[in-house]
């Protein structure tokens, strides 16, 4: 393989806006200006994960680039910025299946979660070669269906309720 599809690109691209727009949530002028950004952003990186081939087996594996106190950052300027609409009903979490009572969750956690995800795809990817940072976005195809592909559909019917007010 010599060089990354369109595809793969525009899903680098769109993961490195989306981290972009998370570090610098505190510039939004208001909970419905971000919301309306996490609106445009979320669903074309599900499309754009989507649309790449996941043609070969990844055993690339993605750094754990990002620290802690980074992600706890990030969490908590979201937390602020969403301040009595962060917390949302889960309605597709395994427990709730045995759950008597609702199980909730924060829209700021579940931004952190992609953010962490992104956030070390772009990190571990960048100066890998282009045979790497194709397997690498072949096991982050692999991540999204096994874990956060729900968190983003999640957080994004949150979203979508929190913005239209429904």
């Amino acid at each position: 393989m010599e060089k990354l599809s369109p595809n793969e690109l525009a899903f680098i691209a769109l993961a490195n806006e989306y981290c972009h727009a998370l570090e610098h949530a505190n510039n939004c002028e208001s909970r419905d200006q971000f919301v309306a950004q996490m609106l445009k952003l979320l669903p074309r990186l599900y499309i754009t994960i989507n649309d790449i081939e996941d043609d070969t087996y990844s055993e690339e594996y993605i750094d754990q680039a990002l620290e802690e106190d980074v992600y706890d950052m990030v969490r908590e300027r979201v937390a602020q910025i969403m301040a009595e609409e962060d917390i949302y009903l889960e309605v597709f979490l395994e427990d709730m299946k045995y759950s008597e009572t609702p199980i909730s969750t924060a829209v700021s956690e579940n931004l952190a979660d992609l953010y962490q995800e992104f956030f070390n795809l772009i990190h571990s990817i960048q100066d890998a070669l282009t045979e790497t940072q194709h397997e690498m976005l072949c096991q982050c195809k692999i991540n999204f269906i096994n874990y956060w592909g729900q968190t983003l559909c999640n957080v994004l019917r949150a979203l979508n309720a929190i913005y239209y007010g429904i």
